[in-house]
């Protein structure tokens, strides 16, 4: 068939059939129509809203109203005989869960993500055992910037991980930085039996105060303002240093609050300190894994069997 003898048979199909080409200009002048004005919105949301987290929401959510009303006004125009939009929108609702199960389910998740917010754009979270920062959301699924895995203290590994929507049914979500920004972080220290523990602890204490007054302070706020969301409480939010026992000596853990992209920084400051104080101290040495003889009867407490001539 000649291009020309193409063109004659359309122009005889819309001639017998004009509704199907008035539907056909109603159908491209409503795209056209909802593609200015979200060109034109967009337009003035970049000029009023400033920082590239708020543009692309706006841009986000315009570019769903718009695909979400271009589809029931085409569907309108194409289906008379269909005027109610339940009706309408419940053929298509059953039509996709029996065909697209998958993608029903991830639309099913966008919804819930939108409406219920357990997480959000620049959220750090942990879904199943995947762990990142969330850089995008879209209908079907949600894209995080990958956290951990072999990189140490959960810092970026610059894998970029897609995750369906449906997962959040599924799996359990944790939001590192919902309403209380920030976590607790543990740092065991290690020193030996022989070493002067209560003075390695109190150079602990007053190391982790140094590092971590301000952070306290802050975290104070932090609680009252999840309090009114969550039954979150904590009787002390400042740093403090425990005393455990293990095999090769004794443990001094210093718990502290920290702010969940910073956990390597804090942590490396505060062991920085640690080993420059424990170096000026006689009387204070790392413990590590040896193997060393010990004679009770010379070594002893002589009221526990030791030193006996």
């Amino acid at each position: 068939m000649s291009l020309q003898e193409l063109f004659d048979s359309l122009d005889q199909f819309f001639k017998t059939k004009p509704n199907i080409s008035h539907q056909i200009i109603l159908t491209v002048a409503i795209i056209f129509a909802l593609w200015l004005i979200r060109l034109i919105v967009l337009r003035i949301v970049y000029r009023k809203v400033e920082g590239p987290k708020m543009q692309y929401k706006w841009r986000k959510n315009l570019s769903y109203a718009a695909a979400f009303l271009g589809v029931f006004l085409v569907g309108r125009i194409w289906f008379e005989g269909i005027k109610s939009l339940a009706t309408f929108l419940g053929l298509l609702s059953a039509g996709l869960a029996i065909a697209l199960r998958d993608p029903v389910s991830d639309f099913a998740g966008w919804i819930f993500l939108m409406w219920r917010r357990p997480f959000d754009i620049g959220d750090r979270i942990q879904i199943g055992e995947v762990k990142g920062d969330v850089i995008d959301q879209r209908i079907f699924k949600f894209t995080l910037l990958e956290i951990g895995n072999w990189v140490y203290a959960d810092q970026s590994t610059g894998r970029v991980i897609h995750v369906p929507n449906h997962k959040i049914f599924n799996d359990p979500i944790a939001n590192y930085t919902d309403e209380f920004e920030f976590i607790w972080n543990e740092i065991p220290i290690l020193v030996t039996f022989e070493s002067n523990w209560q003075k390695a602890k109190e150079i602990l204490q007053d190391i982790a105060d140094k590092h971590l007054e301000q952070l306290s302070s802050n975290a104070e706020k932090q609680v009252r303002k999840a309090a009114k969301s969550y039954m979150i409480y904590y009787s002390y939010l400042t740093p403090i240093v425990y005393t455990d026992l293990r095999d090769s000596g004794v443990v001094l853990t210093v718990r502290h609050l920290t702010d969940p992209r910073k956990r390597r920084s804090i942590q490396q400051a505060i062991l920085e300190d640690v080993l420059n104080e424990f170096g000026k101290a006689d009387d204070i040495d790392f413990a590590y894994p040896t193997t060393r003889m010990y004679n009770n009867r010379l070594e002893g407490k002589p009221e526990a069997g030791g030193k006996i001539n």
